[in-house]
């Protein structure tokens, strides 16, 4: 019996079964001495070796994402959210969004939870097995131009279009030149109507001229990125403020 357990352990190694190696033993010890259960205990081996794989896998696209931090739902405040935010996020966290593709467009000023909402939406997309990638918008157009310059952008923009989702942080916090504003509409536009993009922006549509610096591509862009889409305003007190009372008052105590 012990040569036979060596073999299936070191079959494992082997065969890249960490979840079936680390719970043999536990279930050999509990099965021993039974007849006829040989079953059950290959059923309950294989079951803990498949939700092993489970939480790899959520694991791997969690880290695969590019979250800034993590941020899950259940620690979100939810009651010191904007009112709209607390209206809309028992909808949202459903995720049918992605299932639609429909996008989400977090408008507001800074230190409401535009991101912190954001993050927690994609962690769990990533835990029902959905493909997320989360950037900045300066970091995309970035990426986008190198791309370009690297004769790579259609490999670029095919993993992009991939993508169940796509999280679009600090859109309207830096301005950019035309070639960027048309590379960017270029690249969202791939998505529209068929996979989900959540926009998080400090500003306004009236205002997103100010970014793009062309009246007839901002345009475009709003219509594009707005068409049946979750707007969802964000204005309220800043966390942030929130946090630097809160901390004053504990000092004057």
């Amino acid at each position: 019996m012990k040569d036979i357990n060596e073999k299936i352990i070191s079959l494992t190694k082997e065969i890249g079964l960490p979840g079936i190696r680390q719970n043999f033993k536990i279930l050999t010890e509990e099965f021993t001495g039974k007849e006829n259960e040989y079953n059950q205990f290959l059923l309950n081996l294989l079951e803990l070796e498949f939700a092993s794989r489970l939480k790899s896998r959520k694991a791997s696209r969690i880290r695969q994402a590019g979250f800034p931090y993590k941020k899950y739902l259940e620690e979100l405040k939810q009651e010191e959210l904007p009112s709209e935010a607390q209206i809309k996020l028992s909808e949202l966290e459903q995720l049918e969004f992605i299932k639609q593709g429909r996008n989400i467009i977090f408008a507001g000023n800074p230190g409401t939870g535009k991101t912190h909402v954001s993050i927690a939406l994609g962690i769990k997309a990533c835990t029902e097995n959905y493909k997320v990638l989360f950037t900045t918008v300066p970091r995309l157009i970035t990426k986008i131009k190198e791309s370009r310059s690297e004769k790579t952008l259609r490999q670029l923009e095919n993993r992009f279009e991939k993508y169940d989702l796509v999280i679009c942080d600090e859109f309207g916090y830096i301005s950019f030149d035309k070639a960027g504003a048309e590379l960017l509409f270029s690249h969202l536009s791939l998505r529209a109507g068929i996979k989900s993009t959540i926009i998080t922006t400090n500003l306004s549509f009236d205002r997103w001229n100010e970014i793009f610096g062309d009246t007839i591509l901002t345009a475009a862009m709003v219509d594009r990125l707005t068409h049946k889409a979750h707007i969802v305003n964000m204005n309220g007190k800043s966390y942030r403020t929130k946090e630097t009372i809160a901390l004053r008052q504990v000092r004057q105590i």
